[in-house]
């Protein structure tokens, strides 16, 4: 497509909320359609924890499923009218500095030694990127899963830089679970893990095809693979088909990075600090976040003095359902976009 870019940009002495310093900062983009002279129509897409910034892009699948019908000419999120900027996260693996990347200082990947992130340091990465780009200011910030995390982190760290937010399939807290313990059981008996400094060692590759497998089981891939592959043993094999070309360009020290990041993350505290319009988006079959939290959530929110409205899709695919149902929730984003461009803001 023409309007499509992929590209990066390069920072450096990114101080983090820890107090260090990143010498150098890469982030990963895709962009599509035009902004306009005054910055001020763009849409920031944040991605998931295991995808990347490609979701935007069409026909390209990730781990919440393609959005092209979300995003494109005349979709909820029009690339007719706005910009849409979709960052590959700090500390992820299509593009960004990670772990794998070469630390300036030590002319070595960082490896273990990759300093501990927050999902604001993140965000404020994005936000770095934004202004290098040129926008002034955001219509909105959307987002599933690991996504909705940095949409409801930009409402409380940036609350006058957008007009809404729509934080989809997540929650303002953390998935009850302890991720790095869960993650360490894979990893630590693989003779090539090296506590996380495995890039002379072999690589990890087999552990995280599998851990993807088990992933991709729970968040309901195999459930949406059925109409496609109604043998059992053809839907297995095509699970391990995708979690396997999934492994070879992730990086395993991102799960870890990014899942420290997300059990220090935990924004409900901080609600006031919203000043823009919320949608709240669950699946009503999704296990890691069930439509059960949205009592809460929606409560906390309008004890907050937030102006906020949930849609529940309405979806068999569970985490998977913002992509594999866009459909099913399509109007109610642009429902939502249409509400932010009617209260006249700029």
């Amino acid at each position: 497509m023409s309007d499509l870019i992929h590209a990066d940009h390069t920072f450096h002495d990114f101080r983090l909320e820890s107090g260090e310093i990143l010498p150098e900062v890469t982030l990963a983009y895709v962009t599509r359609g035009a902004l306009r002279p005054d910055g001020r129509n763009a849409i920031l897409v944040t991605h998931g924890y295991t995808s990347g910034p490609r979701m935007i892009e069409p026909g390209v699948a990730s781990s919440e499923g393609a959005w092209s019908t979300l995003v494109g000419p005349g979709a909820p999120i029009d690339t007719d009218r706005y910009y849409v900027v979709c960052s590959n996260m700090l500390g992820s693996s299509y593009g960004s500095t990670n772990a794998a990347s070469i630390d300036p200082r030590t002319g070595k990947p960082y490896g273990s030694r990759f300093p501990a992130i927050t999902v604001a340091d993140i965000v404020t990465a994005q936000k770095r990127l934004l202004e290098h780009l040129g926008v002034s200011h955001l219509r909105a910030v959307v987002g599933p899963s690991y996504g909705g995390f940095q949409a409801f982190q930009w409402g409380v760290t940036f609350p006058d830089f957008m007009d809404g937010i729509a934080p989809v399939v997540t929650s303002p807290r953390p998935p009850a679970s302890d991720r790095v313990a869960g993650l360490l059981k894979w990893f630590a008996p693989d003779p090539n893990w090296n506590g996380g400094d495995y890039y002379a060692t072999g690589g990890v590759e087999e552990t995280a095809t599998r851990l993807r497998i088990d992933t991709l089981t729970r968040y309901g891939m195999a459930d949406s693979l059925a109409a496609q592959f109604p043998d059992p043993a053809e839907r297995d094999a095509a699970l391990h088909r995708i979690a396997a070309a999934w492994a070879k360009v992730f990086d395993a020290n991102s799960l870890f990075i990014l899942g420290r990041a997300m059990e220090g993350y935990n924004v409900s505290a901080a609600f006031d600090r919203i000043k823009v319009p919320v949608l709240y988006v669950l699946s009503r079959t999704d296990a890691l976040f069930p439509p059960s939290l949205a009592s809460d959530v929606m409560a906390e929110l309008a004890a907050a003095g937030v102006d906020a409205t949930y849609f529940e899709i309405d979806s068999d695919h569970g985490h998977l359902a913002s992509g594999a149902d866009a459909a099913k929730w399509a109007d109610a984003l642009r429902r939502f976009i249409h509400k932010l461009e009617a209260m006249g803001r700029s």
